[in-house]
């Protein structure tokens, strides 16, 4: 094979990862020529309402899985918090890129932290998961609705329409941002999105001179990581309209795993966190669900469906 055709957003990160990616595949195999195809996915254009209320983030992988079954290209480059925890049957994802910057950022122009902001300030976010977690330390805050691209929501905040706003670091960094960010929001006491930061490659299941080529790009123990909060967010049935958070790390063989369960209506949340081995990720995802939801995660769950 000697032309790889990658599906992409149009947005700037989207167009960066993919880039990215496409870099990294050509230094892994010399001669190869990697095209970009880029397209708009419904999840870009609706911007009037939230993922949850237009069917979640799986609309940013739709149009790009079509264009992979249609032929018109061999595989898709997606932030991996973005896809469904379940892939569409005929999908694989056989290279999952080492993690870039897992937590939060604290976005302003005038405070240097959640807890320095105001009584009654505007933060923006459509993260329910953020929003929970926000609720949870500075109830009195005005949550607001943020939605488009990294460098619509930045020029936003510019003009006002927010004190702060709260982004993803990765996503920050690989536009050139870093400046922007004036705290990190990191575990334990507050958790991302799961699989945060972590860049994937999505391909037609059996494409095995597809598969070859991408899986030089794996690495093991970010697989291992997400594999863990993944795990865990599939057995919570979590989605975009459920505020759950999960972060695992690995220290030698030994996998430490966090997971949160919130409402954003009134910051209510559990917690749990357990350890396990690094090569069953998805039993100790499994054992966190359970522990969460031991503790009443349900009720939060449904709350918010």
């Amino acid at each position: 094979m000697t032309t790889l055709r990658i599906a992409t957003r149009k947005s700037p990160l989207a167009l960066w990862q993919t880039e990215h990616v496409a870099d990294r595949l050509r230094a892994a195999h010399p001669g190869l020529v990697v095209e970009l195809v880029p397209m708009s996915t419904r999840g870009d254009e609706v911007l009037d309402r939230s993922l949850a209320a237009i069917g979640g983030k799986g609309l940013f992988l739709k149009e790009l899985e079509l264009a992979m079954q249609r032929g018109e290209a061999d595989c898709a480059v997606h932030s991996l918090k973005d896809v469904p925890m379940q892939l569409e049957p005929g999908f694989a994802l056989p290279a999952i890129l080492a993690r870039a910057d897992h937590a939060d950022a604290f976005v302003s122009g005038r405070f240097d932290g959640i807890d320095a902001l105001p009584q009654g300030a505007r933060v923006g976010t459509s993260s329910l998961r953020r929003q929970a977690q926000l609720r949870a330390l500075r109830p009195d805050l005005e949550l607001l609705d943020l939605r488009g691209n990294v460098n619509t929501r930045l020029a936003k905040l510019d003009a006002g329409d927010y004190d702060a706003i709260v982004l993803a670091c990765a996503g920050l960094q690989r536009l050139g941002f870093d400046a922007r960010i004036r705290a990190r929001l990191d575990a334990p006491h507050w958790l991302p999105a799961p699989a945060q930061g972590a860049i994937a490659i999505e391909c037609r299941d059996g494409d095995d001179a597809v598969v070859a080529l991408c899986a030089a790009l794996d690495d093991a123990d970010t697989r291992t990581c997400v594999g863990a909060e993944r795990a865990m967010n599939l057995a919570l049935h979590g989605s975009c309209h459920v505020p759950v958070a999960a972060f695992a790390r690995l220290d030698g063989e030994r996998l430490m795993l966090q997971g949160l369960v919130g409402s954003a209506g009134d910051g209510r949340s559990v917690r749990a966190q357990a350890q396990g081995r690094g090569d069953a990720p998805e039993a100790l995802g499994l054992a966190v669900a359970e522990a969460l939801l031991a503790q009443g995660a349900r009720a939060l769950i449904d709350q918010n469906t």
